[in-house]
């Protein structure tokens, strides 16, 4: 997604714990991950502008996370069929030069159509999307599985919302056309 804005990158994936504390709210744990994320890049890069980003989804204000297997992708596509799914990604930008942080989070919330089972079984053997949170990946089939969308940055939905990105960067001194 950053080759979208033209910038040069290295991807690093730090090892942070990523449990959840169950006094947050979805929006505040995702944003304290995507700070861990960069803090944890900022430990070994002295001299970088480091992105951290997470998110997570929400159905009935239940955290819906990765389905790692085909059964609870299942599930979850099941449970999705016909309501409304809110998706949190919190974005962090740190200069670990000057320590300067910036965060923010963008909400997106995806109205899924009533799905059939074979609908269901067709995208998940086709897209495979284990390893996705809620099992969804809107920048391929899963388009289909949607009646609508809301929010104000549809790239916030793939995990990097670049909007929010591309403006945090330029108020590092990148210069982005």
């Amino acid at each position: 997604m950053l080759e979208r804005l033209h910038v040069d990158f290295v991807v690093k994936s730090p090892d942070i714990d990523e449990t959840a504390d169950k006094s947050e709210t979805p929006f505040q744990q995702a944003a304290r991950l995507a700070k861990a994320k960069a803090g944890k890049v900022a430990d070994e890069e002295s001299d970088a502008i480091i992105i951290g980003s997470d998110q997570l989804a929400t159905l009935n204000d239940a955290v819906l996370g990765k389905p790692g297997n085909h059964e609870h992708a299942v599930q979850q596509l099941t449970s999705m069929s016909g309501k409304m799914v809110r998706f949190y990604t919190a974005l962090c930008v740190l200069n670990s030069t000057t320590e300067n942080m910036k965060s923010d989070s963008v909400i997106f919330d995806v109205y899924f159509r009533d799905l059939c089972a074979s609908e269901i079984e067709r995208y998940l053997h086709t897209e495979q999307p284990y390893d996705c949170v809620g099992s969804f990946k809107s920048e391929a089939l899963g388009i289909s599985l949607i009646e609508k969308m809301e929010g104000e940055d549809p790239s916030a939905l793939i995990g990097l919302p670049l909007i929010r990105l591309r403006q945090m960067l330029c108020q590092e001194g990148l210069t982005i056309p």
